[in-house]
């Protein structure tokens, strides 16, 4: 019997996730995945790949064949490069943010409609995302809230002081439309609750940094019409603008996403 052909992944971004998702891939990790292409806005990155994997021109990607593109760059990757990918590959975007734009998710998911792809949200550090989204038409009122100290959030598009902060400060609280453009590093988890639930425009996030903290925080709390209530909460280390667990987080999201064929994935 012949063995299936493994699924060839393109990963874009060569960072902290970047690197590790790269390792384990080529150490074989997952046995039926296999790197397409390693492409990296700054080339002397990808000093470690083989330079059959690099891609210097992301225009190139379909040359290497990807079934699943994996980006871990920057909002506007799948701004400039999303709908291109799907037409031959499917999606996964770490940087969910990018998805708050509904104009720019409807081109995409069209996208994958017409050429048989798929477009991933992954989880990231939402907890008990099959529930939220099973129960999506029931929830009533959603709120996703973070708390973090001031040095793992990036200010740099939020317009807000990066500090020093003193006391416990609420960096934002309202829909979590508003919060993505201002947080796009810090909140893309916060994107797939509201996609998975109630939507951009009615689920509400609560970014709130704290000095004091040694460790960040998530909670979401959503309360159904029938007065039910789902509360979930973790705390744990941070590492740069998330929490510990984002690399099994994210691995585990590209090995589901390899595998399905939904059109729009929660993974």
């Amino acid at each position: 019997m012949r063995a299936a052909r493994r699924r060839r992944i393109g990963l874009i971004g060569f960072g902290y996730i970047g690197r590790e998702m790269w390792r384990r891939i080529v150490a074989g990790a997952d046995a039926d995945l296999e790197i397409a292409f390693v492409h990296n806005r700054s080339p002397e990155a990808l000093a470690a790949v083989p330079p059959a994997q690099r891609l210097a021109d992301l225009a190139d990607f379909a040359r290497h064949q990807p079934d699943l593109v994996v980006e871990m760059a920057h909002p506007s990757t799948t701004q400039q490069w999303g709908e291109r990918i799907l037409q031959v590959a499917d999606y996964l975007p770490l940087s969910v943010t990018a998805l708050a734009d509904d104009a720019l998710r409807g081109r995409l998911q069209a996208q994958a409609q017409a050429a048989g792809t798929v477009l991933g949200v992954p989880h990231g550090a939402l907890m008990g995302l099959d529930s939220l989204h099973e129960w999506r038409h029931a929830w009533e009122e959603v709120t996703i809230a973070f708390h973090k100290h001031p040095a793992n959030i990036d200010f740099s598009a939020s317009g807000l002081p990066a500090g020093p902060y003193e006391h416990a400060t609420t960096l934002y609280d309202g829909p979590v439309r508003g919060i993505a453009a201002r947080f796009p590093r810090n909140v893309n988890t916060m994107v797939t609750c509201a996609l998975a639930t109630i939507g951009l425009d009615r689920c509400r996030a609560v970014l709130v940094t704290d000095p004091a903290l040694r460790c960040a925080i998530a909670d979401v709390q959503a309360r159904g019409r029938d007065g039910s209530l789902l509360h979930l909460r973790k705390e744990q280390p941070a590492q740069g603008v998330s929490g510990t667990e984002m690399i099994e987080s994210q691995w585990a999201s590209l090995r589901r996403m390899a595998g399905t064929r939904e059109p729009l994935a929660f993974v």
